[in-house]
């Protein structure tokens, strides 16, 4: 699920939920774009190059990863279970929705297998102009 949230101050985060299916876990965002010995993919939201938002800071994940029961003991996990991560960004100007797009990348694994990894995907995404939230 992606979705746009503001902090206390009214500043616009970029938020994705990564759901994994029962029993998978996900990879750390800070592991290579081409995982550890081709092992694992980062779990990443990130603005396209194209998009009209602008980045504001780093991914901020909601759970800590850490090393795993295998090795490499370098390829970082999540815990099972859903992993939000964050952006801050800045609206583009304007009173209107705007269609823009966000690029998505994960690969969830149990202890048994892997699903395919999803890398670079773009997703479509609806938000307001600046000026849109700034009046309510």
């Amino acid at each position: 699920a992606i979705y746009l949230e503001h902090d206390p101050d009214g500043n616009a985060i970029l938020s994705g939920t990564f759901t994994p299916s029962e029993g998978h876990h996900l990879y750390s965002k800070d592991i290579p774009a081409n995982g550890l010995m081709g092992l694992g993919r980062p779990t990443l939201l990130a603005l396209t190059d194209g998009s009209q938002m602008t980045a504001l800071g780093e991914l901020i994940e909601s759970v800590q990863a850490r090393e795993p029961d295998f090795e490499p003991k370098e390829l970082l996990v999540y815990p099972a279970g859903p992993v939000t991560l964050r952006l801050p960004v800045k609206l583009p100007p304007g009173n209107n929705w705007i269609d823009d797009e966000v690029k998505i990348t994960y690969m969830a694994c149990s202890g048994l297998q892997c699903k395919p990894p999803v890398e670079g995907k773009i997703v479509p995404v609806r938000i307001p102009g600046a000026e849109m939230v700034a009046s309510q």
